[in-house]
């Protein structure tokens, strides 16, 4: 993506020619041999001058399909270091190395320093998703390789708070949670969040910039540098802030996070990736006051709820339009994590402890880069329950700071506290909990529609809907009764809301989004103030992929910014954002059923395009022929009920309406 396959083989040249060069070219021995002894620590260096970086580099199908990991040693090796700074290396967690030192059957311990790259210490492999693997290193490390000031760095994919990080291809995609994390580093420097030992931990994957990690790492380290969004698969660049810190090796923590974050966003802008980074600095000895203003937010949200149990669609309407990182859809799946202060302030109108967040926030969090479609980032997310999925939610709640917030969601998705919730009631004074009111409560499954004398479709439910819905939009198929097919088209929330009265319209004009004039389906992904995201499932030259788009409301505009592969069922996230490419085949994807039965939707392969330099998204007219709609309904536990259809005639770019 940023680098061609020829940065690929530079690397591996200059590996070998830097290796024979060092005394490392003895790399053929077979179990935990070492190669060249560590280094005695050099006290030439300045005192508190001397820097290590500790690369923990899980390889992943991210190295063994796209070499992405090389690419970023290639970059480290663009850099000469001084004789104060080094870097660590541990490589494991790949099928295959695109170059040709790497053993992807072997753990391996490499150093860069002033004299170049050298194999230091070989192992049979072991899982890099497990807490003893990760501990072994950072203790070899820290005993091998001191520095007056260190930065532990986390490559591979990520999963945000409930997943973790560094799943590792050889064993099952395993990943490291938060509580092996914090294992491992608690074993090498007791966790001490008035004295961290570490200047800096940064992850340089997808999803972890978020107050569960921030929480963890303030016992070790000062500084926290992760991204709250999906990296895209160039990453961090390691020329670039390497550069900074062997030009400067007397800089503390905040500002090589700040090296990290501009040589990124520098990198990403190179390539066109851009549109929606996010990367930020956390400065962590300030972290305490995020952490207490986060469970007055917690607990005055569930004291709200106890209080009158609509709350919960309130919050889940705020939470609609508040920035989520990783997808949050049923195609793509659901991260479950927002933007802690974008929520803060979506909510700031029923929760006043919501500034105590947003200034706590903007205390610790020091910097950070964004791309447009990333406007509402404020450096940190949190947990919200997108999915409704109460497994994931409990994974959460091994692993989440607070309580508060734990309790609430425990309340909302099942009607019953959770872990210690008697106790956490008394604390509050709350005697017992209402119900919480859901979709299961009404009979609006199949609820009729109506037409104004505009042609508009409508839906009254009546003012208890405000207290009960989290969401509404409508769902289009494409009908075919002659043939007895229905086509679904997607999702959007094209509608006007009276919540007072409980009566929604649709503002339907009859357009629907296309890749160079193809229709396809698409999903919401986010809806803004400024802009919406949408997700079109698609195969990109035969493989599955989710092309991201976003529509501008300020000058009426549709983006691509690229195709990702979404979540698995590992909860890992892909990092690859894939920018389209002249001769790329777009195959389009939609999702038949029958009219007449109550068949599933399936999905498949519809039309397809070659990319080209001129190709674009937009919106296009439908093209004459019945449609179907019907208002898709949804609280806060992600329930779904969906009202009875609409049928339209599209002809000569008008719309003729009826109930049907």
């Amino acid at each position: 993506m940023k680098k061609k396959r020829l940065l690929v083989l530079c690397l591996t040249l200059v590996m070998i020619l830097t290796l024979a060069s060092c005394g490392g070219e003895d790399a053929e021995s077979s179990s935990s041999s070492v190669l060249a002894e560590p280094s005695a620590p050099d006290d030439s260096p300045e005192d508190g001058k001397s820097w290590a970086v500790y690369w923990y580099l899980c390889g992943s199908d991210l190295e063994s399909n796209g070499g992405f990991a090389s690419i970023d040693l290639s970059e480290m090796m663009e850099v000469e270091l001084p004789e104060d700074v080094t870097v660590v290396i541990q490589t494991g967690g790949a099928a295959a190395w695109q170059n040709e030192l790497m053993d992807p059957g072997k753990l391996q311990r490499w150093v860069y320093n002033s004299e170049g790259l050298s194999l230091i210490e070989e192992a049979e492999t072991a899982d890099m998703g497990d807490a003893q693997t990760l501990y072994e290193f950072l203790d070899f490390a820290d005993t091998n390789y001191p520095a007056d000031k260190v930065a532990v760095t986390f490559w591979n994919h990520g999963g945000g708070s409930v997943s973790g990080a560094a799943f590792d291809e050889l064993y099952g995609l395993d990943s490291l949670d938060l509580a092996e994390m914090y294992q491992a580093f608690n074993e090498v420097w007791p966790a001490n969040a008035d004295n961290p030992a570490l200047e800096l931990v940064g992850f340089d994957t997808c999803l972890m910039a978020t107050i569960d990690v921030a929480a963890v790492f303030q016992n070790f380290a000062k500084y926290l540098v992760a991204s709250e969004e999906l990296e895209p698969g160039n990453g961090w660049l390691y020329s670039g802030w390497l550069a900074e810190l062997a030009q400067n090796p007397d800089m503390d923590g905040d500002s090589l996070g700040i090296a990290i974050c501009n040589a990124y966003y520098e990198g990403c802008e190179a390539v066109g990736t851009e549109g929606q980074t996010t990367l930020s600095v956390t400065d962590l000895t300030k972290l305490t006051p995020l952490l207490e203003a986060y469970e007055a937010f917690g607990q005055e949200a569930f004291v709200a709820a106890a209080e009158d149990p609509g709350f919960f669609a309130q919050l889940g309407r705020a939470a609609a339009q508040s920035e989520n990182y990783g997808g949050n859809t049923r195609e793509q799946g659901y991260t479950n994590m927002v933007d802690l202060g974008h929520l803060a302030r979506q909510t700031a109108w029923m929760l006043p402890s919501a500034q105590g967040v947003c200034d706590a926030l903007a205390d610790c969090v020091i910097y950070q880069v964004g791309g447009p479609y990333r406007a509402e980032a404020t450096g940190l997310s949190c947990y919200y329950s997108y999915s409704g999925d109460v497994d994931d939610f409990n994974g959460y709640a091994n692993v989440g700071a607070g309580l508060a917030f734990k309790q609430l969601f425990a309340y909302g998705l099942t009607g019953e506290l959770g872990a210690g919730g008697e106790e956490y009631l008394s604390s509050l004074d709350i005697q017992e909990l209402p119900d919480v009111p859901t979709l299961a409560d009404t009979d609006w499954d199949g609820a009729a529609l109506d037409v104004n004398d505009e042609g508009a479709a409508f839906l009254t439910l009546g003012p208890e809907a405000e207290n009960i819905l989290s969401g509404i939009g409508f769902s289009l198929f494409y009908v075919d009764e002659e043939s007895d097919q229905m086509m679904f088209l997607g999702t959007d929330n094209d509608m006007e809301a009276d919540w007072e009265n409980g009566i929604f319209y649709d503002n339907f004009r009859g357009v629907w989004g296309a890749i160079d004039g193809c229709i396809v389906y698409m999903e919401l992904s986010f809806e803004g103030d400024g802009y919406n995201l949408y997700s079109i499932p698609i195969l990109l030259n035969g493989e599955e992929y989710n092309l991201q788009v976003a529509y501008d409301f300020s000058d009426q505009t549709w983006s691509i910014l690229g195709a990702s592969q979404g979540l698995d069922e590992s909860g890992m996230a892909s990092k690859e954002l894939r920018l389209l490419s002249e001769g790329d085949v777009i195959t389009t994807i939609w999702q038949l059923s029958s009219f007449s039965g109550d068949d599933d939707f399936e999905m498949y392969a519809a039309e397809e395009l070659t990319v080209t330099a001129d190709t674009s998204f937009g919106e296009v007219s439908l093209p004459d022929g019945q449609y179907g709609m019907v208002f898709e309904m949804r609280d806060f536990a992600e329930n779904y009920v969906y009202s009875d259809a609409v049928l339209f005639d599209c002809a000569g770019g008008e719309i003729f309406t009826n109930v049907y």
